[in-house]
């Protein structure tokens, strides 16, 4: 979900490449869950049919700036598979945000079509919030 949300907003954020991945994604290359779908079409978002799921690559930490986590258990993992020397920056996706009671995007996969709702309101107002380009890395960089 956060894939497409970020791809609608990439030329305001400056961003030129936009992907997703799991630390314990299936190698089954999986579909996106029909909710996960339905939530993002009816606020007119556009996730390709044919996207699938697939595994963070050792290579994703050389070809992407920055790589951010929805929850904790997320960001460690990518700290396990990070290989050594990757200039890449981790980080949570919600990083910075206040007002919303919480620092993490909580997993919908096990809940209702509510909780997928409720994750896209997550990811809409962390994207919205964002800095103007030039500051967008030293949003997630500085400690």
């Amino acid at each position: 979900m956060a894939e497409a949300v970020l791809r609608d907003h990439a030329t305001r954020l400056g961003l030129t490449q936009v992907a997703s991945a799991g630390v314990w994604a299936s190698s089954r290359r999986q579909e996106a869950d029909k909710r996960a779908l339905q939530a993002l079409h009816a606020r007119s978002y556009g996730l390709d049919r044919r996207w699938r799921s697939r595994r963070v690559r050792p290579e994703d930490f050389d070809e992407f700036d920055l790589l951010l986590a929805m929850d904790r258990e997320v960001l460690r993992g990518l700290e396990s598979v990070r290989p050594a020397r990757s200039p890449a920056h981790l980080a949570l996706f919600l990083q910075g945000m206040t007002g919303l009671g919480r620092d993490e995007v909580p997993d919908p996969y096990f809940g209702t079509a509510e909780g997928f709702e409720r994750v896209l309101d997550l990811i809409e107002a962390r994207t919205q919030a964002w800095p103007a380009p030039a500051a967008l890395m030293r949003h997630f960089t500085s400690d």
